[in-house]
């Protein structure tokens, strides 16, 4: 079960997820039409050591690069390489950091150059359905509320989560217990205490939502060919509702 944070490591949580919230609007201001997607990764570690941090990804389970970017097709762990970015794209960014010991973990999806308006309303769905989620923790609510709560929404416009990959706690680790599926039932499962601190990612995709891992052993894709997007946020559930610690 996740750790009820104390307000010292709360604190360090905090710290460690603003920074990766100024890396993600690093990413998001140098992002354009030719840049590989290796330069991003080192714009993404030079800033991160710049602000006295760690990347947190980088070695972790063997992951090569700091960044995980993800394009079009690719829903999440794209590995960095001399891949051009294309007028068009969506990308999203996923990108960890470490301070005294505690991670900060968010993601965003970003357009570039003209993009069909499908994929915007996907970049906007996505982004809502984070929103939902939100909206819903507070102490005393069950995770499954949260979960549904990015179900529903999800569905409701004609998308589809992705079902194998999840949200999960944090802290000392970047993956900590509870997964938080992107689907669920009302009234079902962990109750939200104050003090826990969760990463909450709703990936979205416009068709199915199944996904195929390719022969890299980390590159995630929807099966289908749809694109996909993904937001995510470090938050820390209090009386009321809850604090979003990667908020830029």
């Amino acid at each position: 079960m996740v750790e009820i944070k104390n307000s010292q490591e709360v604190d360090k949580l905090r710290a460690a997820a603003k920074v990766v919230a100024k890396t993600l609007a690093l990413l998001k201001k140098e992002i354009r039409v030719g840049i590989s997607t290796e330069q991003l990764d080192k714009i993404a570690r030079k800033k991160i050591e710049d602000e006295g941090a760690k990347p947190g990804f980088l070695g972790y389970r063997g992951y090569p690069a700091t960044v995980c970017v993800s394009i079009n097709e690719e829903v999440v762990h794209g590995i960095p390489s001399k891949r051009i970015i294309k007028n068009g794209d969506i990308v999203s960014f996923d990108v960890g950091a470490i301070v005294d010991g505690f991670y900060g973990d968010a993601a965003i999806t970003v357009p570039v150059g003209k993009v069909k308006p499908e994929y915007l309303r996907l970049i906007d769905v996505t982004r809502s359905s984070l929103n939902k989620a939100l909206a819903v923790i507070k102490d005393g609510v069950r995770l499954g509320d949260v979960s549904y709560a990015v179900q529903e929404f999800v569905e409701k416009e004609g998308m589809s989560v992705v079902k194998e990959f999840t949200g999960h706690g944090i802290g000392r680790k970047l993956h900590e217990d509870p997964s938080i599926p992107n689907f669920g039932i009302v009234g079902k499962g962990l109750i939200l205490r104050s003090g826990m601190t969760l990463a909450i990612e709703p990936m979205v995709c416009l068709g199915k939502g199944d996904i195929t891992v390719l022969k890299d052993g980390w590159t995630a894709v929807s099966s289908d060919g749809s694109y996909s997007a993904h937001f995510e946020h470090d938050i820390c559930v209090t009386d009321l509702g809850c604090e979003i610690l990667s908020k830029a």
